[in-house]
C-alpha cells in the first residue's frame, strides 16, 4: 500500500517544476505583462549663447559700433565695461583709438565719441549693416562712409543723441546716448555669427602673468588676475580705469597681428593714418586662463568674420565674456 504512495508524490514534484523552468525563457509568464524599458532622458537644448561674447544670451539686438578716444586727455572712457567686443587700432601719430562693439549690452552713455578711419570700414562688413557712432571723417573719406555697410549715427546725422560732458574739455567732452542713436538706426543688422567660438581652453597654453603690445606711440600691458578672472589693462604704464568704476579688463585679449601700411588719408599735421589689413591670414596670440595661446587668424572677405584656429588648425575657443582684440602690425609703423 505504500508503494503507490510514493509514485503519486514523485508525479506532483514533476508538476510543480516543470512551469518554473518554463518561466525561465524570454517569453512573460502567462498573465504578466513585458517589463518596461527605463525611460532614456531627452538629450537637453544647449542654451543659446550671444555669438560676440559665448554668454547665455538668446536675443539677437542690433549692433552699434562706436568709436571711441583713447589717449590719456580723454581717459576715463564710459560705456566700454558694456561692449561685446572691444577693438584697438593704430592712428596717426604711433596713437591708438577704440572701436567697441555693443549688443548684448547697452549702457545709457558713450563717450568720448572721436572721428571713425578707414580701417574702421574694413572691419564692419563682418556685423552686416551696424549703426556707427563716430564724430566726423576727414573730407577724402566721406564718399567711403556714403558707400559703407553701415548705418551713420555720427553728430552730424544724429545731433540730439550726442551731447557735452561737464568737466571735460574739447574735443573729448564729446558723449553720446546709446537708445536714442539706434532710434536713428532701425535698419541696423542685428547680431550675428562673425566666426568667435568659446568653450574649454585648447591645449599648448603657456602660463603667463604679463603680456606687452607696443604701437610707436603707445603701450598696452595685458596682466592675468585670478582673482578678477580677466586680463587687466594697462596703458603707458597707467592703469586703464573706466568712469563706472574699476579697472578695464576682460577674459580674453587677442593680439592679432596684421600688415599694417600708411594710407591715402592724413591730418592737418600731414600725418599719414595706418590702414590695417583685417582680410587675409596671420598670426596671433590669444590670452585667455592665466595662460598665451600661439594662434592663427583668417578672413576670406569683409563680409566674413574672422577666423581663430590653434597653431594645428583646431578651433581657438575664448573664454566666454567681452573680447578685446588688439590689431598690431608685425613691425613697428613709422608713422
Amino acid at each position: 500500500m505504500r508503494v503507490p504512495r510514493m509514485i503519486a508524490v514523485t508525479l506532483v514534484g514533476v508538476a510543480v517544476l516543470a512551469p518554473v523552468a518554463a518561466c525561465s525563457s524570454d517569453e512573460p509568464a502567462p498573465g504578466r505583462n513585458p517589463q518596461a524599458a527605463p525611460p532614456v532622458p531627452p538629450t537637453p537644448t544647449p542654451e543659446p549663447v550671444h555669438p560676440f561674447t559665448g554668454l547665455p544670451d538668446a536675443a539677437r539686438r542690433p549692433v552699434l559700433a562706436a568709436k571711441i578716444e583713447n589717449t590719456s586727455a580723454g581717459k576715463p572712457q564710459l560705456g566700454l565695461k558694456s561692449a561685446d567686443i572691444v577693438y584697438v587700432e593704430q592712428v596717426e601719430a604711433g596713437l591708438t583709438r577704440l572701436m567697441a562693439i555693443f549688443s548684448s549690452r547697452l549702457p545709457p552713455k558713450i563717450g568720448p565719441v572721436r572721428s571713425a578711419r578707414i580701417s574702421d570700414l574694413h572691419l564692419l562688413p563682418q556685423f552686416g549693416k551696424p549703426a556707427l557712432a563716430y564724430s566726423g571723417v576727414q573730407t577724402k573719406m566721406i564718399p567711403k562712409v556714403q558707400e559703407a555697410s553701415l548705418v551713420d549715427v555720427s553728430d552730424s546725422r544724429a545731433p540730439g543723441a550726442y551731447f557735452r560732458q561737464p568737466g571735460r574739455y574739447a574735443p573729448y567732452n564729446l558723449f553720446a546716448g546709446t537708445r536714442r542713436l539706434l532710434a536713428k538706426a532701425p535698419a541696423a543688422t542685428k547680431a550675428k555669427d562673425i566666426g568667435l567660438t568659446f568653450g574649454d581652453a585648447p591645449q599648448g597654453g603657456v602660463p603667463r602673468k604679463t603680456f606687452g603690445v607696443r604701437y610707436p606711440a603707445a603701450r598696452f600691458t595685458f596682466g592675468w588676475s585670478q582673482a578678477a578672472g580677466k586680463w587687466l589693462i594697462w596703458q603707458d604704464g597707467k592703469k586703464n580705469m573706466a568712469a563706472e568704476g574699476g579697472q578695464l579688463g576682460a577674459p580674453t585679449i587677442v593680439v592679432q597681428y596684421a600688415k599694417t601700411e600708411r594710407s591715402e588719408y592724413h591730418d592737418l599735421n600731414q600725418s599719414y593714418t595706418p590702414l590695417v589689413h583685417s582680410v587675409g591670414k596671420g598670426r596671433a596670440v590669444v590670452l585667455r586662463d592665466g595662460q598665451a595661446f600661439k594662434a592663427r587668424w583668417s578672413r576670406a572677405t569683409e563680409e566674413d568674420g574672422t577666423v581663430f584656429t590653434t597653431e594645428s588648425g583646431e578651433p581657438m575657443n575664448f573664454a566666454p565674456g567681452q573680447v578685446w582684440i588688439v590689431l598690431a602690425a608685425p613691425k613697428p609703423v613709422i608713422p
